[in-house]
């Protein structure tokens, strides 16, 4: 069994459980934003997804720079990556809001339950692309890091 958690793979572990504590707080603003924006003021559902996750932008960025990813040593070109991470991640996520509206029944459940697939895929994704570019492990040039 400890054969199969290499290091490499537990050091994938560990980030998915901080990426999921980080994205509690940050999924819990931004949710909540865009429910309040979606079903209680009636915005559209897009322009309600859009405002939610601008929200979350800049706080999910530092609690991955800081918390989620903080052992590693990044590229200074991090800030860009990410903001090419959360675009891509944000064009899956309208893909699926699209989808899943044009899918399911009309109706405040059903708009809420389209958001959560949305939020989903955008989560999965956006860790996906932060672990393994955005905040991918810099090796110094004179030789292997000292940072596990």
């Amino acid at each position: 069994m400890s054969a199969l958690l290499t290091p490499a793979r537990r050091a994938f572990l560990v980030s998915a459980l901080r990426y999921g504590l980080a994205g509690v707080v940050n999924t819990l603003v931004g949710f909540s934003i865009i429910v309040a924006l979606d079903v209680g003021l009636h915005l559209p559902a897009h322009l309600a997804n859009a405002i939610g996750y601008a929200v979350g932008i800049c706080v999910s960025f530092v609690l991955s720079k800081l918390f989620v990813f903080r052992a590693r040593r990044t590229a200074r070109s991090a800030p860009v990556r990410y903001i090419v991470a959360v675009a891509g991640a944000f064009a899956l996520n309208q893909g699926v809001l699209t989808l899943a509206k044009a899918l399911l029944p009309h109706g405040d459940l059903w708009s809420v339950a389209a958001q959560g697939a949305a939020a989903v895929s955008y989560t999965g994704a956006l860790f996906l692309l932060s672990h393994f570019w955005v905040f991918a492990h810099q090796d110094d040039a004179a030789g292997p890091s000292a940072t596990p």
